[in-house]
Parts: C-alpha cells; structure tokens; sequence
C-alpha cells in the first residue's frame, strides 16, 4: 500500500517536551496520507504542563487533521473490528506505553488501538521518546523490535552527556518510516548518531 492512499492513526502519548516537533511532523505528514485519525491518550488529552495546554493540542491536532480527536477505550476500539486503519503511529511513544505494549496491557486509548489494529495484521509505527530509553524501558524496546507489525521511526541519544539513558526519535525521518512500515520493513539505520 502506498503512504498517499493509507488510511493513518496517529496516537501522541506523553512526553510533552516533544509534542512540539511532533506537531510539526505530523503537519509535514498530512498532505502525504490518504486520511490521518487523531488519538489522544488521556493524559495528553486532559493535562496542561509546561510545554502546553491540553486544549490547544487538541485543538491542533483536529485542525491539521480535519478529524475528531479519539481519546478514550470506547471510541479507539472499533479500529480492529471495523478495520479502519492500515497503518497506526504512536509518536511519541513513552516509556510507559512501551512497557505496556510489550506486555500486552491495554489500559489507554493508545494501547487499546494498538491492539485492535494489530488484530488485523497491520504495521504499527513507534516513534520513541523516554528517558529511560538505555535502562529499564531498554528491554521493551527490544521486545517489541522482535514482534512482528512493529516497526520504529530511527532514534538517537537526544543528550549523552547530560541524559545517557534518554532516546529520542528523529522526526524528520517520519514520514520514510511510514512509507517502510506499509512497505512491511524496517526503515534503516534505526539506531543513528547523538545529535
């Protein structure tokens, strides 16, 4: 399937110091996609932090995308049944949402449309963001490098010196990575330099 034709989700989770350029990439991404489906988790969707408030990314998510925000189990649940979408981007993905794929808890409006649309055999795209990256949440991005349908936007040691644990994906490869994931590979080299 080509990237122009897919029908995308795409799921932000926490890490709000990126949302900003994961807002920027999701822009760059829109024109590319047959349709983009925004999903929210819960706390992105209802807190305000410093990097934001939680109603103007809502805001900007459904104005880029054209399309309500889905953000709770009940509404991202008919994504497997119905088969809605072709491919679902998890960007940025937490440490906390990579534990709970790779155990397969399904306790979020994320984890719940990564497992309805792993159902139908469709490729899930995550796009790494934690700060524990190089530690503890190290094995789940292992285990889920090894699990079919899973594929990574390219990542990097955002701050060696500063944060050594801490991976960050590369925004400006999102859209290449999208293309590989519906292409059923992975986009290469997915470990790059620190920036």
């Amino acid at each position: 399937m080509k990237l122009e034709q897919a029908r995308v989700g795409f799921a932000l989770c926490g890490s709000y110091c990126t949302h900003a350029q994961t807002i920027r990439a999701l822009a760059e991404l829109v024109p590319l996609t047959g349709q983009i489906t925004p999903i929210l988790a819960e706390t992105s969707g209802s807190l305000d932090t410093r990097f934001g408030r939680n109603q103007t990314l809502r805001m900007q998510l459904e104005a880029i995308c054209g399309a309500s925000v889905l953000d709770s189990i009940p509404l991202v649940e008919p994504i497997g049944p119905r088969g809605l979408l072709d491919l679902l981007i998890i960007a940025p993905c937490t440490g906390n949402t990579l534990a709970k794929l790779a155990c397969g808890i399904t306790d979020t409006a994320i984890t719940m449309a990564a497992k309805a649309h792993l159902r139908n055999g469709r490729p899930v795209l995550i796009a790494p963001s934690t700060n524990d990256g190089l530690s503890v949440s190290l094995r789940n991005l292992g285990d889920l490098m090894c699990r079919r349908h899973y594929y990574f936007v390219p990542f990097r040691q955002d701050d060696p010196a500063g944060k050594p644990n801490s991976l960050v994906y590369d925004p400006s490869l999102l859209a290449q990575a999208a293309v590989a994931a519906l292409e059923g590979r992975q986009l290469q080299p997915v470990l790059l330099a620190a920036g």
